[in-house]
């Protein structure tokens, strides 16, 4: 059975199986809605439901509040029609990427702290993967499961494309990939996905706040950046535990050094006696609202932030950003979920 979806403002309609979800169903369509996690977690796919039935699916519930539901709000990426649906959502004005199915070989891999790996994929020579910085690719596994990882590298240095791993104990696949997977490995992958990319017809001041393995798709738009000579006002906020979550300072501080419109600034939040941390401390949002925000003075109303991390992270950096003047569609954000041990949950980055 299918069934017919409309989008308002835009009048936009496209046709959606019962088992597909709206988004899915918009992205088979060549819509562009806006989308970060796919998977319930982020909340960047939210809309509201004008007219007809939905089946809501799974989401964590920071993502979709009872009252948010209960005043007919959705979210695209799990919701499935069981009627017609008139939907309201704002559309991507960008063309879309299509997603694509092709086979990857890993190259090789490159360990970059303890819990930390740099998966780097090969295409076959006829094939190339179009993307935006930021982006993320979905391994399709033997099984039919999935997992998510953000493309760390630049569209222009696709020779290879970068992925940055995290190991999470008793996870199938990072265990897999930590421990197990050969180098010249074969693997399906499918993308580019995501809605996390750069804004480029704005020219507002930039706020990055990567956690953790955050800092993978920021790396991207920021290579991105300097690669096109944008020179946008920016300051990269990446918050770690301690020094050796901070898997790739050297990276931005360089940028920093070379470049008067960056600024680098880490943050950890437990830094250990062997750390001999002199820098920032605390919880990595709030070193944006210390250092920006002045009551009376500033506020955030003329920044954009590109925030990645944590689905908590993100979620409190987005509340309390907007509560400190940040325009709702002036924050753009990735949440990183992951599959519990022996689960069949889909796992990102």
């Amino acid at each position: 059975m299918t069934y017919q979806i409309t989008l308002n403002p835009s009048g936009h309609q496209f046709e959606a199986k019962a088992y597909e979800t709206v988004l899915e169903s918009a992205i088979s369509a060549g819509l562009n809605l806006p989308y970060g996690c796919r998977n319930g977690a982020c909340g960047s796919c939210k809309g509201d439901i004008v007219s007809g039935e939905v089946d809501y699916g799974d989401y964590a519930a920071g993502a979709l509040t009872d009252a948010e539901k209960a005043a007919g709000k959705a979210l695209f990426c799990c919701a499935r029609p069981l009627t017609d649906l008139v939907l309201e959502c704002r559309e991507i004005n960008a063309g879309m990427i299509q997603p694509r199915i092709l086979p990857a070989r890993v190259e090789r891999k490159e360990q970059l702290s303890h819990d930390v790996m740099a998966l780097f994929l090969k295409l076959p020579s006829s094939e190339h993967l179009q993307f935006r910085a930021g982006q993320y690719i979905e391994f399709l596994l033997k099984d039919g499961k999935r997992r998510a990882f953000s493309l760390a590298n630049a569209p222009h240095q696709d020779n290879l494309l970068e992925l940055h791993l995290r190991l999470i104990p008793g996870g199938q696949f990072t265990q897999y990939v930590f421990n197990e997977m050969p180098d010249k490995a074969i693997m399906r992958i499918e993308g580019p996905f995501g809605s996390f990319y750069l804004r480029e017809d704005s020219d507002k001041p930039i706020i990055m706040v990567a956690g953790g393995t955050g800092f993978a798709p920021i790396k991207g738009i920021v290579e991105h950046m300097l690669y096109k000579n944008l020179k946008r006002p920016m300051v990269i906020y990446w918050g770690a535990r301690t020094m050796a979550d901070m898997y790739m300072a050297a990276v931005p501080a360089a940028w920093a050094a070379a470049n008067d419109h960056i600024e680098f600034i880490p943050v950890l939040s437990d830094a250990t006696p062997e750390d001999h941390w002199h820098g920032r401390t605390g919880l990595v949002h709030q070193a944006v609202l210390d250092d920006l925000v002045k009551p009376g003075l500033s506020n955030l109303s003329g920044y954009e932030v590109y925030c990645c991390g944590a689905p908590g992270m993100v979620e409190v950096a987005h509340a309390s950003f907007l509560q400190h003047g940040l325009e709702e569609d002036a924050f753009f954000s990735d949440a990183f979920t992951y599959a519990k041990p022996a689960a069949i949950a889909v796992a990102s980055s």
